[in-house]
């Protein structure tokens, strides 16, 4: 695996998971189903294929503390610091300028820090085949895609063509990309056999994606040439402050994969999910004879299906389907079927300017 470099994006504010996700701590940094947290099981799971000094962390300056304390064994020059949060587009375009001025022959891994895999030895399995089949066309960008299991409309999806030889029998061109269906659309999908839930791994040359973002995102390659040039200068934190505030919010899969001329989709079986909220923490979680979850300690009486996150003991009587969280400041209750509305809180939060429940 020489020259094979992987770059986790931490970046995310994790606003699914109010009140445990916070500014100051989200949802990449949390100990949700294991002792190890997100982004702790993201780096491990990597290290059989990536050894520390070949791993980097794309995160926002004011999780430094976070990453030093969560991640010792990292070298502190690979952790890469957004000033502010810019999608997916700056931050791949920002790690791959840093790997290609230490390594221009590398390949890079694309990991989200927030995703739950419960089959790594089948994932790295999956990454070494990837990893060859970069090697043999350098020219394309690699995405895996996931098998869907059910009509979901929580995910991007992607539509695979003809497979690109029987060598790689996985290995399909892309045909088109598609955003969060609806309903109705999320079951064409899922009953046409066509598409694959969109991970948001990618696999590449540094090189590549530097040149596909010089021709589709002319303004992006600007900023990230004018951040080269400070690369080994003291004032390097200042300059990419400065280019950051004029850089726009844009994903990597708008801004260039949607676009891009040679993308190919492998596909993968791991067990993947995102993690997209309390809803689907419950689903993963281990559970009791009852079905209720979560990290309190219970007391249940007629009780079910509930997933409960406190530092107390928390007593649950006559109750079923819910989602509670209880933290210092704030307390959620809510049924697990509108979890996902925990973001519509965060936005009223914002809107009101009580920074202090952020």
């Amino acid at each position: 695996m020489e020259h094979t470099h992987a770059v986790i994006m931490a970046g995310g504010v994790g606003s699914r998971f109010w009140p445990r996700s916070r500014k100051s701590i989200p949802k990449q940094f949390l100990r949700l189903f294991e002792k190890e947290t997100l982004i702790q099981a993201s780096v491990g799971r990597i290290t059989p294929l990536v050894p520390p000094e070949r791993i980097w962390v794309v995160a926002n300056q004011t999780h430094r503390h976070l990453l030093i304390q969560q991640l010792p064994d990292l070298p502190q020059e690979n952790l890469l610091l957004e000033p502010i949060g810019r999608n997916t587009a700056p931050c791949i375009g920002l790690a791959a300028l840093h790997v290609y001025e230490r390594d221009p022959d590398a390949i890079m891994l694309i990991l989200p820090s927030d995703h739950l895999i419960s089959n790594p030895d089948n994932f790295c399995r999956l990454l070494r085949q990837t990893i060859d089949l970069v090697r043999e066309n350098r020219q394309s960008l690699v995405t895996l895609g996931i098998q869907p299991t059910y009509p979901a409309t929580g995910y991007g999806y992607i539509q695979r063509g003809t497979q690109i030889d029987r060598q790689h029998e996985r290995a399909f061109r892309v045909r088109a990309f598609a955003e969060k269906p609806t309903l109705e659309v999320a079951r064409q999908f899922f009953q046409s056999g066509e598409f694959l839930w969109n991970s948001g791994i990618f696999i590449w040359y540094a090189e590549t994606i530097l040149n596909y973002i010089s021709e589709l995102m002319p303004d992006l390659y600007a900023g990230l040439l004018e951040i080269r040039r400070s690369i080994k200068e003291k004032d390097c934190d200042r300059v990419t402050e400065r280019v950051y505030q004029a850089l726009r919010s844009q994903s990597i899969d708008y801004g260039v994969m949607e676009s891009a001329s040679q993308v190919l989709v492998v596909e993968g079986d791991f067990g993947w999910s995102d993690v997209g909220g309390w809803e689907e923490t419950w689903k993963l979680s281990a559970k009791d004879d009852q079905g209720n979850a979560g990290t309190a300690e219970r007391i249940t009486k007629n009780s079910e299906n509930n997933l409960i996150e406190s530092d107390k003991l928390v007593v649950l009587i006559g109750v079923h389907d819910l989602v509670v969280v209880d933290t210092p400041d704030a307390l959620l209750i809510c049924n697990r079927s509108q979890s996902q509305e925990v973001k519509w809180v965060v936005e009223k939060l914002k809107h009101e300017k009580s920074e202090k429940y952020l």
